[in-house]
């Protein structure tokens, strides 16, 4: 090797030397401020510099094989002797002129400032220059091989070099900072990328508790005396096992919580957590379903696994229909990640291994949907219904949602039980708490009885439409129409009492007429011949009114819910009751076709055009006999008709028992159908 070989190899090794000394020692010894501004200041530039000092395009290697091309230098790492080079003039270089002093050996040392945007160099005859500096990852090496003191500023200008040295070391400090994060996350969630990661797909998103602390226990729940019984041998089971075991009894693996909704499921299974004590996951059905198919079934082995692991406990799977569908019952084809999961759930529930101490808890509203082998006996033994509560559980359910409200001496919650039939314990608090927002609108320091009705109307019918101008004719006829109503509905036998007319506009409606339906007729669902027939006259009545009124030439279009309401009941009674003396005791319509989003679809007719013939005569003529039977009522007792009219154009509204009194005082009787016996009944409320 040449003399000129080992020396230009010497001065590189030194270089390179230096080189690294120096990104060390910055490294180690600069604070966590100045490391954060490293990855900040990273290629950032000056944009306001006057185009005088703007920076080159050209990094220092290019310069320099350009100034090799022009023979301005001889090679890459011999200067040229010092006569030969003469410095810039002025305080302010170029970045070519640096390069070119700092080549010709020219420059002693530089000192970078804080941002990076800039140095100060030192000529060897003590001038000193101010250099505008590019995003030039080789510079430090020409600094370096050219033996020029590197050192960075105080304050304000140390954080220029670090800047420099963050186009060198930001890439790998990026995948150590990465390759930490997965170890970390590797250790913690038990996966190469962590529990939060967004490739963790097959772990289950359950909620634990060691402990369970709902706050809710079985005194908490009301109006579902039957459902709490059930789980309460649930409850028994888990804390006094010995006492079934010794006779042969084994716990149910899985209980379902069947009924409409609000009617308190979720509640009840907060209240099993709350009173067993064991260790209790909750989760949703929807949190199995992913985009992948696969995904759900993992989960489910996932959440078993770690339920096993807790045994005795309680599993909760909420509105498990999101996964429990009948398997190949889609319209339109399969869903092959549904029918993987729920094939999974059936196989922990109750498949080859078993799963031994594991209670598996579940709810939803539509039982009908889930598949049969969901449903039998060894996955889940028990389903609990949990209906509408009944007159004594509302009451229940009222005295729970009343705690912590002031209510006044005038409330009867037993009176607001029986006008409020048909609500669930969702709807019964949803009441006490408007009627506790209307009171505190209206500045009262107690709940009173008006405020509970009028909370109840807003629920039924929606809110009054205070700034609704109608003429005095218009309501009138409004007036005349809700008193067409009552008046047929109070002086029908066997019908629900009238319980409030108004003339208030609520929702799409001009004006409502309130019926208190009958409480057994409710729980038991039957309803006679005869009230069906009386359900279509009261519906029939405010046209009639109109008429009777207002002539022909002036009825509106108030009664089309009626209408609809007529043809549907009268439908119903010939084509599926067996009313029809013409067409006798078949059903010709069913309504247990295939489910389609949560409806039943309409089904072919199974019957000859004659016999469809028949059933639209029967419907007409069930339409037309209530017809006449309301049209006949309102013309024998017109003047109620319109003294109902006058008060409610007075009043807006009329309650209950003063539509009674006005009954009784015109002396008014039942109507009776003209084949019945000429027997006079008096009015009873």
């Amino acid at each position: 090797m040449s003399r000129r070989a080992v020396r230009k190899h010497a001065v590189c090794a030194s270089a390179k030397k230096q080189s690294h000394d120096l990104a060390v020692q910055l490294a180690t010894s600069l604070p966590a401020a100045s490391l954060a501004a490293l990855f900040v200041s990273v290629g950032q530039l000056n944009a306001a510099l006057a185009a005088d000092y703007a920076p080159p395009q050209q990094t220092a290697s290019e310069v320099i094989q350009q100034q090799r091309q022009g023979g301005g230098i001889r090679a890459f790492d011999a200067p040229l002797p010092g006569p030969d080079y003469r410095l810039p003039e002025g305080n302010q270089w170029r970045y070519s002129e640096f390069v070119g002093a700092v080549q010709a050996g020219k420059v002693e040392r530089v000192r970078f400032s804080k941002d990076g945007t800039s140095l100060q160099a030192t000529a060897v005859d003590g001038r000193r220059a101010v250099v505008v500096l590019p995003n030039d990852p080789d510079l430090v090496d020409i600094l370096a091989k050219n033996g020029v003191d590197i050192s960075v500023a105080e304050g304000e200008q140390e954080g220029n070099f670090v800047a420099l040295l963050g186009n060198l070391l930001f890439p790998l400090l990026a995948l150590g900072g990465l390759f930490l994060l997965f170890r970390r996350g590797g250790a913690e969630g038990g996966g190469p990328l962590g529990p939060g990661n967004p490739m963790d797909f097959g772990r289950n998103k359950s909620k634990f508790q060691e402990v369970p602390d709902t706050g809710i226990k079985f005194g908490d729940v009301a109006g579902v005396d039957g459902a709490k019984l059930e789980l309460q041998e649930v409850v028994d089971f888990l804390k006094n096992p010995d006492k079934y075991t010794d006779l042969g009894a084994k716990i149910p693996k899985g209980v379902l919580l069947v009924g409409p909704p609000g009617t308190g499921k979720t509640l009840l299974a907060k209240a099993v957590a709350g009173e067993a004590g064991v260790p209790f996951f909750s989760c949703a059905a929807s949190e199995f379903v992913e985009l992948f198919v696969g995904v759900g079934a993992s989960r489910v082995r996932d959440l078993f696994d770690k339920a096993k692991e807790k045994a005795p406990c309680i599993v909760f799977i909420d509105e498990i229909d999101a996964v429990g569908r009948q398997r190949g019952a889609g319209l339109g084809g399969g869903n092959d990640e549904r029918e993987q999961t729920i094939n999974q759930l059936l196989s922990e529930m109750d498949g080859f291994e078993g799963n031994t101490g594991v209670i598996v808890l579940s709810a939803t509203n539509r039982p009908d949907v889930l598949d049969s082998a969901l449903l039998r006996p060894g996955r889940f033994d028990r389903q609990v219904t949990v209906d509408r509560p009944d007159l004594n559980g509302r009451k229940a359910i009222l005295k729970v949602h009343s705690k912590g409200k002031t209510l006044g001496k005038d409330v009867d919650l037993e009176k607001v039980s029986r006008r409020t039939p048909g609500f669930t314990g969702a709807d019964l608090q949803n009441l006490m708490n408007e009627a506790a927002i209307l009171a505190a609108r209206r500045e009262l320091k107690e709940i009173t009885k008006e405020e509970i009705a009028d909370a109840l109307e807003r629920i039924i019918a929606g809110p009054e439409k205070k700034t609704a101008v109608f003429s005095d004719a218009k309501k009138k006829l409004i007036a005349y129409h809700e008193a067409g109503h009552a008046l047929v509905g109070a002086l029908m036998p066997e019908y629900d009492p009238v319980t409030k007319i108004s003339i208030v506009p609520r929702g799409s409606a001009g004006g409502l007429t309130f019926f208190a339906p009958s409480e057994e007729r409710l729980e038991s669902g039957l309803y006679t011949r005869t009230y069906l027939e009386n359900q279509m006259a009261v519906a029939l009545g405010g046209r009639i009114a109109e008429e009777l009124i207002f002539g022909e030439e002036n009825i509106t279009t108030g009664a089309s819910n009626d209408f609809q309401q007529v043809t549907r009941i009268a439908r119903t009674m010939v084509s599926q009751l067996g009313f029809s003396d013409k067409l006798g005791q078949l059903a010709w319509s069913g309504n247990s076709g295939p489910t389609f989003l949560g409806q039943q679809m309409a089904q072919p007719g199974e019957f000859s055009m004659t016999t469809s013939n028949i059933i639209d005569t029967e419907v007409k003529s069930f339409v037309e006999r209530a017809y006449r039977r309301a049209k006949d009522l309102i013309q024998s007792n017109i003047d109620i008709l319109h003294k109902t009219a006058a008060v409610l154009m007075e009043k807006e509204t009329i309650d209950g028992e003063e539509f009674e009194q006005i009954i009784m005082a015109s002396q008014a009787t039942q109507y009776l159908k003209k084949d019945a016996p000429s027997v006079t009944i008096p009015y009873q409320a």
